[in-house]
């Protein structure tokens, strides 16, 4: 009984015509053409997706050592040096970077930077003490609501330039520590230590001070 059924089922195989068989490889051949067509679209996404994650240390505070570059303009990623300063500013926008591994730490925003150059004889002591040649460096994050700080401007109470956020008009002076001389702000901005050596800026140390916000929005 069982044999006479397997010949049946073997006489059924054998009956298949050869443009079914023909469809049939066709058929097959088709799948395995769309499977590593699929295959290579997907991997070719993941390369993508780690092509587009931030480096290492990217996302890290500034750090000792680090060299300053350009954040924004026509120089964005270069170095920073003293002669790209003027005297008595406007400040220049920067970023910190690994010198050893290239890696700009721009992944957090909390991690741009304003630097100056000042009259060193403007400067109050303290301010004075952390100055490179009448250079100082604070965070570009207004401590009020974590906007940038992008203005330098006439204060609206005296007659000195002064940082100026544009959000709430929160205005610092850097000539006294960034310490809030109009606005909202409930603090000065984080002060950051550099060093200066053959005309190149470096971080001497970490902030000074909280980086951003007191408030969100």
């Amino acid at each position: 009984m069982s044999r006479a059924s397997f010949t049946t089922n073997s006489s059924s195989s054998e009956s298949i015509t050869e443009p079914e068989a023909d469809a049939r490889a066709e058929q097959t051949r088709r799948t395995i053409l769309l499977g590593a067509i699929a295959t290579t679209a997907c991997l070719g996404c993941s390369a993508h997706a780690r092509a587009d994650e931030d480096p290492p240390g990217s996302d890290q505070r500034p750090q000792k050592g680090d060299v300053l570059v350009f954040s924004e303009g026509d120089k964005e990623g270069k170095l920073i040096t003293a002669a790209d300063l003027p005297a008595g500013g406007p400040p220049v926008h920067a970023w910190p970077k690994d010198p050893k591994t290239s890696v700009v730490r721009s992944a957090s925003r909390l991690n741009e930077i304003l630097i100056i150059r000042l009259d060193p004889a403007e400067l109050d002591d303290k301010t004075r003490e952390r100055a490179v040649d009448g250079i100082i460096a604070y965070s570009a994050i207004c401590a009020h609501a974590g906007c940038p700080v992008t203005a330098w401007v006439k204060s609206d109470v005296g007659d000195k330039e002064v940082f100026k956020c544009m959000c709430h008009n929160s205005e610092y002076d850097p000539r006294a520590g960034a310490q809030v001389v109009f606005g909202p702000a409930p603090r000065r901005l984080a002060a950051l230590p550099l060093a200066l050596a053959d005309g190149s800026l470096s971080v001497a140390g970490n902030f000074i001070g909280k980086v951003g916000g007191a408030q969100p929005g």
